[in-house]
């Protein structure tokens, strides 16, 4: 059956805010485990933040699958081809898979080498190793449930995949939390208890996630999708998730470099960085969400051929996202000693992370800036820039100034964090420029000319009648 019909345009704000809500679910429960872990000491709390650094590292790489799965998908949507929507998301399975693997393999083979260039402290590791392993076992659930929920929001779908990791995460923690304070009768395993509730929530989530595929995409996959890897469909999902993903992996190395500059300043100053990226998090939601709305509209308008209504989108996304990203750091830099003081009771901690906070007014709206413009030229086509430039960026503003003034000028971690908002806004200008100048223009023509040329020939038109 052919399948012409382009799909209805999404609403930026139908899009928008189930994206908004599920990250601020993700950074929610990622705040009650930091408190959680905090309980127990700081000492945790820094082994649980590490690790889970790590883990982050290769749920970015997993973007390579579901970015590219993602963005292919809208447009094709937009030009109404449906087909090929399928198409891509039947491969996309086999690929992220086999990332999960890898990714589990590394890091059960590596533990203890990651724990050390990381730089964590020697007593922290006997804590921190067992709960990294099982977070390798995360990962594999972790790859194919990042792409498989990137294909049901490409298809708009976010409202499902909100609700889906709403279950995940009750999920993680009515498991997770008898392991890990020994309640009714089970062991006290501290972070070990944590992993547990990681891995099971995970496979429960992969299985409702293929209830969604068959529900809402009619997709029910077969046994090759798990394993067969094609090669057309990938080379078009990597054409946009290989600079996405590189351009993510480019920030984790950075951020992983200033982490270990972070770590020779000591436990305390860890603790301080582990709790600030927590309360970050929150302080980015807006951005992030408009940033990720606004590629899934722009991925659906480019394939309908409709340039002028993108442009437009991108101008109205950046006034709401750099407004809202002002208000929110404005308040959390208020409320910055009440905020910490949820964490800690160290002076040391509440007092350096408070000064730490108001620069997160000057660095959140530059990495909205930033996210909204480059998520929107990864939707055109126009995926290589971002990442050359963002590779430049990353290590000589990012790294070079957190090394320059945290550590040659000793201004510690206030270093390290002028050097991450200088970087943010250095990018984000970078990309507003191309994005003026329509450099990204040519891109979104070719990719029109793509999904039109794979529609002719999945469907030519039948021969006239003689």
């Amino acid at each position: 059956m052919t399948c012409h019909t382009p799909h209805p345009r999404p609403r930026l704000l139908s899009i928008t805010w189930p994206i908004f809500s599920e990250h601020l679910l993700h950074a929610s429960v990622g705040m009650l485990f930091v408190w959680l872990t905090a309980q127990i000491s700081d000492s945790t709390a820094a082994a649980f933040g590490l690790s889970n650094q790590i883990m982050t590292f290769f749920i970015i790489l997993f973007r390579l699958v579901g970015v590219g799965a993602s963005v292919v998908i809208t447009q094709y949507l937009g030009g109404g081809d449906r087909e090929g929507a399928e198409r891509i998301a039947r491969a996309s399975l086999a690929a992220g898979l086999l990332l999960g693997v890898i990714s589990a393999a590394v890091i059960w083979l590596g533990a203890d080498s990651l724990l050390a260039l990381l730089k964590l402290p020697e007593d922290l590791r006997p804590e921190a190793k067992p709960y990294l392993l099982l977070l390798g076992a995360a990962l594999i659930f972790d790859s194919l449930n990042a792409t498989m929920a990137s294909v049901l929001r490409a298809n708009t779908f976010t409202r499902d995949t909100l609700l889906l990791i709403v279950a995940m995460y009750i999920s993680s923690l009515v498991i997770g939390l008898p392991f890990m304070y020994g309640w009714f009768g089970f062991p006290n395993l501290g972070l070990v208890g944590i992993g547990i509730g990681f891995v099971a929530s995970r496979a429960i989530a992969q299985v409702l996630y293929l209830w969604l595929w068959r529900r809402r995409l009619g997709i029910r996959p077969h046994i090759e999708d798990w394993w067969k890897i094609r090669i057309e469909s990938l080379r078009e999902m990597m054409h946009i998730g290989l600079p996405g993903a590189g351009e993510n992996i480019a920030y984790r190395l950075s951020f992983t470099a200033n982490l270990a500059i972070v770590a020779g300043f000591g436990a305390t100053a860890l603790a301080t960085h582990t709790y600030i990226l927590q309360i970050s998090y929150f302080v980015l939601l807006c951005g992030l969400a408009i940033g990720f709305g606004t590629e899934i509209v722009v991925g659906h308008l480019i394939g309908a051929g409709q340039l002028h209504d993108a442009n437009r989108l991108v101008r109205k996304s950046l006034r709401f996202g750099i407004a809202g990203a002002f208000c929110v750091a404005g308040i959390v830099a208020l409320c910055g000693k009440s905020i910490l003081g949820a964490f800690s009771s160290d002076p040391q901690v509440i007092l350096g992370g408070a000064k730490i906070l108001l620069i997160l007014v000057l660095l959140e709206p530059g990495r909205t800036f930033n996210l909204v413009v480059i998520n929107a030229l990864r939707a055109t086509g126009d995926a290589r820039f971002p990442v050359m430039f963002g590779v430049f960026s990353m290590f000589f503003v990012s790294v070079g100034l957190a090394w320059l003034l945290g550590v040659h000028f000793g201004l510690g971690l206030i270093g390290v964090w002028l050097g991450f908002a200088s970087d943010e806004w250095v990018r984000g200008i970078a990309m507003y420029v191309r994005w003026q100048r329509k450099a990204w223009v040519p891109h979104a023509r070719k990719t029109r000319r793509r999904i039109i040329k794979q529609r002719v020939e999945t469907f030519p038109e039948p021969a006239e009648a003689t």
